[in-house]
């Protein structure tokens, strides 16, 4: 699936980040089968299921980077966070999204999060929030690839902002006996390959000369980046702590916002439609 041209532009707008220093802030990561979450003030990152409620009767609000259960969404998210806030407080939060979610995914994420009133929501494409986690230099052209538990997408990153993106409804909670871990690489190999297809500029090129960036649970996984590094001929290079760089890249936009007066943020707090 391609990126649309509506992507690159809203990955690109810049708008003014409502800061206060003082104020509460989330870092907030929803994945299909976990969620992380950061606060300001805390040192470690709240990592846990992305389920409704613990124990057997469990269901999932979250499928292949889709929202299916926004009530299930926000009962899970008051349940990690909400006494975690200050009693009258309305924080700042900001949510990585996947790339190719689009505005159905951002209205029924902003309607999930409700129940921690936040004052603004930001949201941050995921592969952004990645490299931010590294303080990659993003005046150079940079390929991202996230490998969730149930999807795995690959994005071309320019001056900061999203210009191409792929993704497959296929992760590393699809691999048992029968789904080899060769299969997400081959399917990484395939996007990246289009992408060399069908951009008109050298960025792609540029982007994989330069190697590729590892995050999400699946680039803890050698038997995936190994391959992945000899199909493409170009380093591949996992992320530190791959598996929370999304929600610890969404913290350092938190704990910089306001030294960076504008950011290309897509804002879906109240009055941004």
């Amino acid at each position: 699936m391609t990126a649309s041209g509506d992507l690159g532009r809203l990955a690109g707008r810049h708008r003014s980040w409502p800061w206060c220093r003082h104020c509460t802030g989330i870092a907030l990561d929803l994945g299909s089968a976990r969620t992380r979450a950061w606060t300001s003030g805390r040192r470690t990152i709240l990592d846990v299921p992305t389920v409704t409620v613990p124990g057997s009767g469990a269901t999932y609000p979250v499928q292949r980077g889709t929202i299916v259960d926004t009530p299930g969404a926000s009962r899970m998210l008051d349940r990690l966070l909400g006494h975690r806030l200050p009693r009258f407080g309305r924080p700042l939060l900001i949510l990585t999204t996947p790339v190719l979610g689009g505005v159905a995914y951002r209205a029924q994420a902003r309607t999930a999060v409700e129940v921690l009133r936040p004052r603004t929501v930001l949201t941050v494409p995921t592969a952004r929030a990645v490299a931010m986690a590294v303080d990659a230099d993003l005046t150079r052209p940079l390929l991202v690839v996230d490998i969730g538990a149930h999807l795995t997408e690959v994005t071309l990153l320019a001056d900061g902002a999203v210009v191409d993106a792929r993704h497959t409804a296929l992760g590393t909670g699809d691999l048992d006996g029968n789904t080899p871990p060769s299969l997400i690489a081959d399917a990484i190999v395939a996007m990246v390959t289009t992408m060399l297809e069908q951009d008109r500029t050298p960025e792609t090129l540029d982007a994989l000369q330069r190697g590729v960036l590892l995050a999400g649970g699946g680039a803890l996984r050698p038997d995936i980046t190994y391959r992945l590094s000899g199909r493409l001929h170009a380093p591949a290079r996992p992320v530190p702590a791959p598996h929370t760089a999304a929600v610890r890249g969404a913290a350092q936009l938190l704990r910089t916002a306001h030294a960076h007066p504008s950011l290309p943020v897509v804002e879906i707090g109240a009055g941004s439609e």
